[in-house]
């Protein structure tokens, strides 16, 4: 595997040099040349001078020296350098242009959004980092964790299914929690999202910001422990108005196919379940359907039969612009996706209105308005028969429908398209609008009030009906309904002053939010026909329903204080009150959450000065508190269900204890500490990031086994502590920057220690859940696998073991494997990921590459081992057995029944070609004779390989053809090529 990695590598690195010698022909005339120096005269190595108009191009050497032919000795010299203002010359007849480069404070002076406001980053104190924004065009995605995936460090992302419609998971630093919510928290231009990360339009983000430490996440309280996500929307600016398309067309495929066993291998196969099991074999194969097929010759290629060629397509439009006063971005997206299993679809249509109107210049308002409606109706093909069906079972009945036991007479596996018949029905629509005024009162310079104001709707309809054809003689529907309303009110007062060398800005909250749920529910069953489907439940024999409603508020006070002398020290000092509903009666309702940071500009000191090389140097550090409240509604309170029981000869409704409440319950509170090296050499050619932090979680959310005797099974309580350790590595560079060629790498690695601390104050491990003290969450607890009993091994009596049967270490030395030979044997979570994009741009083409890894984690793999108890379910192709003949040391015989419930798990580390996309920008100079803005053509490619030992579907993925045929659990990893445009006019 690593040959090969290093082979495609290499491959890369070819490409710059080829590019490199098409650059090499100059033209014959006039030689100028000269040298170029930064402000204190050292010279610039890697300047590209560029004769303006032309293709004519040369880098300085060095010393920055350089050397450049004009076909006449006329035109201009354009200078122009990463970190450095770009400056012209006129030859006019000239030999010799000597050129000295001012610094370029543009890259300090960026503004970015670090909540409740924005920053310089020269001045950012907390660790915040900023997604790419080349992550936000030219790349298909159909969700916006695909986009950002593996692009920041410290930033986790699993896309744990391909299905159409789904999101990734998201982990900032670690897990802090063991049983609470563990996601980032999401704002969306300054305001709480309430919605799901496949509600946005990753079409309409203008940026995207990761909040990672104590300083930067504790202006949000008891949502900050996991980090915050800051994502801003496009808005309009000043001008005429600017009417842009975006769409691209593309095709999905099977990333890696884990096929079924051939026809003949399936024979054989059935031929060597019978020798093992030591019985006799009286005809090929086990049932009617398949010997009759078998002898007809007749093969159905069940994996071919259930997926299909899947097809995505977007487009997008949007037109922005305004005036002094009254700015305005209005967008509508529309999203198709046919998934690679039949059946799966998905589409998303959104709508998008931000408006800005300044009425005065101590007046200011706007509106911010989203729709999205997602539709994932019809049923479904179910990927786990499909795998496990018989190549000699059969499609369609002679009726010309699916015959709904194609082996029959076996009768455990269904036909895979059955689903299809399914009515199904699966919306959901997000509905939300913020408002904001914002007034600067002329009385005193740099005060500024800000209120804002949201409102969320979120509904969801999912309703089904399975009917004869499905082999459920009596039809089955139900339907459910839910329901959310959100509501935000936030008042921030902000003042910034500067005065001498100083400068401070105070930032003031306080905020109320409240949260209103309700759903319910209803199923059916026994219809006198089908043709009601779901639509009338009360036409069935047997009803139920239920229903279910929740309330909770958060109420909030923030204070922060920014300061910074002379641009060299900095402070920053949070504070945060938050109050929740939902926690305990008995306990403060109310916690506090500080915060502090310090930051030192090392570059900006006078003894740096004459440290030509270097353009930013500052050490930052940050030690505070943040909260998790990811605590449902009603978990502190004692509850009961309501039930049916027979009473004096009729059905009574009683109560029936339901959980038992804590009144002391109370949020998580993550204690952290960060230190970060902001950096920049050589104009900024090599810059980056180094950090290394320390946090650890207390008063962990954990439900704790009670006995049996109270009524109750168990509680919540605050136990346990966490801990996460780790370190941060962001590194961008120029590598070549030559003419029309420059070739840029972006580097990040992240490294993650997770470590249980304690649990319950006794020192004591939690074996049934699988917490261990001293190890990392996720742990994969079992057996030590060591390879095959063989024929001629002395397997001991106590062992119960034959040959062909797995073979694992005895721990305790006992002689015989029971539960206490089990042991941890790693962790879910990767010891460290990271990715490495490298981007190529030769004049006006620009092809990207995009690696993204895992590496260090295990997980269970049931793909590798099927319950084949009777000797009917196909295998994989590349899962192999044990026989007397084949005596395989890693596949167990077809007579193991794996007694110890041994779940194969196996290190799923994988390096992966993420995403390539090739691009073309037209010259707009060719688009300005036809009105046209600007145009850019693409092709682009996603998870084009994965390089692996894994043996299944996907390293990445937490789903596997043994699920249930529920749409989380059998849809395998997919590839797409796509074509797009972006146009604006």
């Amino acid at each position: 595997m690593q040959h090969h990695l290093h082979q495609k590598l290499g491959y890369l690195l070819i490409i710059p040099l080829f590019l490199l010698a098409i650059t090499g022909a100059v033209a014959q005339g006039v030689t100028v040349q000269g040298k170029v120096t930064d402000e204190s005269g050292l010279g610039l190595p890697g300047v590209t001078v560029l004769l303006k108009g032309t293709s004519t191009a040369a880098p300085t050497d060095a010393n920055g020296a350089y050397s450049l032919n004009v076909p006449d000795g006329k035109g201009t010299l354009v200078f122009s350098y990463i970190g450095f203002e770009t400056q012209e010359a006129v030859i006019n007849n000239r030999t010799t242009i000597d050129v000295q480069m001012g610094t370029d404070a543009k890259a300090l002076e960026e503004v970015v959004v670090v909540g409740y406001g924005t920053q310089k980053r020269s001045d950012i104190t907390g660790s915040v980092a900023s997604v790419p924004k080349e992550r936000l065009s030219n790349l298909p995605v159909t969700d916006l964790t695909q986009a950002i995936q593996g692009t920041t460090a410290g930033l986790n992302i699993s896309q744990g299914s391909s299905v159409p419609g789904s999101s990734g998971s998201m982990q900032i630093r670690g897990q802090n929690s063991i049983s609470a919510n563990n996601s980032p928290f999401i704002v969306v231009d300054g305001t709480p999202f309430f919605g799901e990360i496949n509600d946005i339009n990753a079409n309409d983000i203008e940026s995207i910001e990761i909040l990672k430490d104590a300083s930067a996440v504790a202006i949000y309280g008891t949502r900050g422990s996991n980090g915050v996500i800051l994502i801003t929307t496009k808005r309009g600016k000043t001008g005429e108005p600017r009417i842009s398309y975006s769409g691209y067309y593309g095709v999905e495929g099977l990333a890696h196919k884990f096929e079924p066993m051939s026809p003949e291998a399936y024979v054989q196969k059935y031929k060597d379940y019978m020798i093992a099991q030591e019985l006799e074999q009286t005809q090929v194969l086990p049932n009617t359907y398949e010997v009759d097929n078998y002898n007809a010759g007749r093969t159905t290629d069940w994996l071919d039969a259930a997926t299909q060629t899947g097809k995505i397509t977007e487009h997008n439009v949007s037109i922005a612009g305004g005036t002094d006063n009254l700015q305005y971005y209005v967008t509508g997206g529309y999203l198709n996706q046919k998934g690679v299993i039949k059946g799966y679809e998905f589409q998303r249509a959104s709508v998008r209105t931000n408006l800005d109107a300044t009425f005065t210049k101590y007046l200011k308002a706007g509106t911010s308005l989203y729709f999205a409606d997602h539709n994932s109706d019809g049923g479904r093909a179910n990927m786990l028969n499909a795998t496990a069906m018989s190549p000699y079972g059969q499609v369609y009945n002679e009726t010309g429908d699916f015959e709904i036991y194609p082996m029959y007479p076996e009768l455990l596996f269904a036909n895979p398209l059955l689903g299809l018949t399914t009515d199904r029905l699966d919306r959901r629509k997000y509905i939300t609008g913020t408002a904001y005024t914002e007034l600067t009162p002329g009385f005193a310079e740099g005060l500024k009030y800000r209120l804002n104001a949201s409102y969320t709707y979120e509904i969801g309809r999912q309703s089904g009906y399975t009917g004869r054809q499905a082999n459920d003689l009596v039809g089955s529907a139900y339907a459910n309904n839910n329901e959310t309303n959100n509501w935000v009110i936030e008042n921030i007062l902000t003042y910034t002053k500067d005065f001498g060398k100083h400068h401070i800005d105070f930032t003031g909250l306080y905020s109320a939010q409240g949260t209103d749920y309700f759903q319910s529910g209803a199923s059916a069953n026994t219809f006198i026909n089908d043709q009601l489907s779901f639509y009338n439940l009360g036409a069935a024999e047997n009803r139920t329903s239920s229903s279910t409603s929740n309330r909770t508020n958060l109420l909030s006070q923030m204070g922060r204080i920014n300061y910074s002398y002379d641009s060299r020290y900095l402070l920053t000092l949070t504070a945060r009150r938050d109050g929740y509903s939902a926690f305990g009666a008995n306990s403060s309702k109310y916690g506090v959450f500080p915060s502090m940071a310090l930051g030192w500009n090392i570059a900006n000191e006078s003894f740096m000065q004459d440290a030509g090389f270097l353009n930013q140097l500052k050490l930052r550090f940050s030690y505070g508190q943040s909260g998790n409240q990811a605590l449902d509604p009603n978990q502190t309170a004692t509850t009961y269900n309501a039930v049916r029981f027979p009473f004096g000869g009729a059905s009574t409704i009683g109560v029936l204890a339901a959980r038992l409440g804590n009144a002391d319950l109370n949020w998580e509170t993550t204690t952290s500490g960060n230190i970060g090296l902001d950096f920049g050499f050589l104009g900024n050619r090599i810059s980056g990031t180094l950090e290394v932090y320390n946090a650890k979680t207390e008063d962990l959310l954990l439900q704790r086994n009670i006995p049996n005797v109270t009524g109750y099974s168990s509680v919540w309580y605050n136990l346990g502590k966490v801990k996460n350790r780790g370190v941060e590595l962001t590194l961008n560079t120029v590598n070549v920057e030559a003419g029309k060629f420059r070739w840029e790498t972006n580097l990040n690695f992240t490294r993650n220690k997770n470590e249980i601390v304690d649990l319950y104050g006794d020192g004591q491990d939690d074996i049934t859940n699988g917490w261990f003290i001293g190890k990392s969450l996720g742990a994969v607890y079992s057996y030590k696998w060591i390879g095959v009993w063989q024929e001629g091994d002395e397997i001991p009596e106590s062992m119960n073991a034959k040959p062909g049967d797995l073979k694992f270490e005895d721990i305790d030395g006992d002689g015989k494997i029971t539960g206490d030979d089990r042991m941890y044997l790693g962790s879910t979570m990767p010891k460290w990921y990271g990715g490495l994009t490298n981007t190529f741009h030769y004049g006006n083409f620009h092809f990207s590459v995009f690696l993204q890894t895992s590496q260090g984690s295990m997980k269970g793999n049931p793909d590798i081992y099927y319950g084949d108890e009777a000797g009917k379910r196909n295998l994989p192709a590349e899962v192999g057995y044990w026989t007397p003949e084949n005596r395989s040391n890693e596949w167990p015989s077809l007579s193991y029944r794996n007694p110890h419930g041994y779940n194969f798990a196996r290190d799923n580390s994988y390096v992966r070609i993420k995403d390539a996309r090739l691009s073309y920008t037209v010259p707009q100079t060719f688009l300005d004779k036809y009105g046209i803005g600007g145009l850019t053509i693409y092709a682009a490619g996603r998870n084009l390989y994965t390089f692996t030992d894994w043996v299944g579907w996907d390293p990445e993925s937490n789903q596997s053809s043994r699920g249930s045929g529920d749409w989380t659990n059998n849809y395998p990893l997919v590839r797409s090529v796509s074509l797009g445009v972006n146009l604006t006019l």
